[in-house]
This record gives structure tokens, C-alpha cells and sequence, in this order.
């Protein structure tokens, strides 16, 4: 295996970790969690990791099946990817157009270290279909012909590049408890309370860019 092929399935996995999802959610525990955000941050972290690693064991071990239709499975996921994140944009514009409450932001008592793994394992699962940098990546791996033991050690490494994030997040979280509490407070607070005004123009731009987002895959391949 060359290392142009693991420097590009890294880059990959570094464009994977910014991922939204588990961003926020780590985020969100920290701030939130009913009891023992540490840990139940962590639990979530490592739910989100075994997603992440059996996912892609299963798929690339599934090589033979898998082999001539992943790159369709790409193609695939970049149009549901952009479809979704256009209708998001067009759904969001469609709210300006009236003043609405902000909801605040609040975990359920229920949320403990017991609960946090498979919230993040299935949350991971859920937006793996968004994930095209994890399939392309595969799709290196097996064009490369790569041993299964090679490929289960590049997921693993894809694994811990793309949890890097949350566990740095986490780190600093845990560190510097007080002023990161406070950091994550003023931002959730922002966005938990008070209204969100209506705002016309930014309706419009919205559900132009959402227009614009969801048929891109369309103009790129005309």
C-alpha cells in the first residue's frame, strides 16, 4: 500500500472528522448532560467510532459485492447528500418568512454514560449516508487490492483521525471546565432563546441556495 494512498484516505478522514453531528452533540453533553459529562461524552465518542469502524470492515470485507458498486454507491450518496442539504436550506428559508421561539437547548434525564453509546453509534449510522469521503475512501481501499488486515488497520486509523475532533474538544472541555462551560453557555444561549425574527430577503436567499445546492450534482454532470 502506498503512501499516496494513505496520505489521501487520511486527508479524507480529516475532511470526515468536521463533522456537525458529533461536533455538536460532544457539545452539547459537555454543556448539558444530566450527570458525568466526561464520561458520557467519551461513551458517545467511542459509539460513534464502532459505527465508523464496522461499518467499513463490513463493507470492504463485503469486497466482492461491494467492488462494483461503491463507486455507484458515491454517486448515490452525492445526490441524496446535496438533495437533503438543498431541502434543509429550502425548509429554513420557508421559516423566516414568520418570527418564531427559539427551542432551548437541553438533554433528557435519561441521558447517562448507559445510554450514551448506542445514541452514538446510531447517530453516526444516521448520517453516514451524508459521509461520501468514508465511501470514497473505501473505494480506494479496494481498488488497491488491499489485505484485510491492511484495510481493517486503515480503518482503524480513519476511525481515530475522523474521532480526533471530539476527543480534543473533550480534552479541552475536561481541562478547563469552568471557562469552557461558560464559552459553550454563551453560545447555546444564543441560539436557545428568544425569537427568531422573520427576515423576507433571507428567505428568499435561502431557498435560492437551497434550490441551487440540491440540483447541483445535476449542472456538475450535464
Amino acid at each position: 500500500m502506498s503512501g499516496a494512498l494513505l496520505g489521501a484516505i487520511a486527508g479524507l478522514a480529516a475532511l470526515d472528522a468536521f463533522n456537525p453531528a458529533t461536533i455538536v452533540a460532544v457539545t452539547l453533553i459537555l454543556l448539558a448532560a444530566p450527570s458525568r459529562p466526561g464520561s458520557t461524552a467519551l461513551v458517545t465518542i467511542f459509539g460513534a467510532a464502532t459505527t465508523v469502524f464496522l461499518a467499513g470492515a463490513a463493507l470492504f470485507l463485503g469486497a466482492n459485492a461491494a467492488a462494483g458498486a461503491v463507486g455507484g454507491i458515491v454517486l448515490a450518496l452525492r445526490y441524496v447528500a446535496f438533495g437533503a442539504a438543498g431541502a434543509a436550506l429550502v425548509v429554513t428559508g420557508v421559516r423566516r418568512f414568520r418570527t418564531r421561539p427559539r427551542k432551548p437547548i437541553e438533554l433528557p434525564a435519561w441521558f447517562t454514560p448507559w445510554t450514551a453509546f448506542p445514541f452514538g453509534a446510531l447517530l453516526t449510522a444516521a448520517d453516514l449516508p451524508n459521509a461520501f469521503p468514508y465511501f470514497i475512501a473505501i473505494e480506494r481501499l479496494l481498488d488497491s487490492q488491499a489485505s484485510t488486515r491492511e484495510a481493517l488497520l486503515v480503518l482503524a486509523g480513519y476511525t481515530v483521525i475522523y474521532c480526533l475532533p471530539c476527543l480534543v474538544l473533550l480534552v479541552i472541555g475536561l481541562l478547563s471546565r469552568q471557562r469552557t462551560r461558560a464559552l459553550l453557555a454563551r453560545i447555546t444561549n444564543k441560539v436557545g432563546t428568544g425569537d427568531v425574527p422573520a427576515s423576507p430577503p433571507s428567505a428568499i436567499a435561502l431557498m435560492t441556495l437551497g434550490l441551487f445546492v440540491g440540483t447541483l450534482p445535476l449542472w456538475a454532470l450535464s
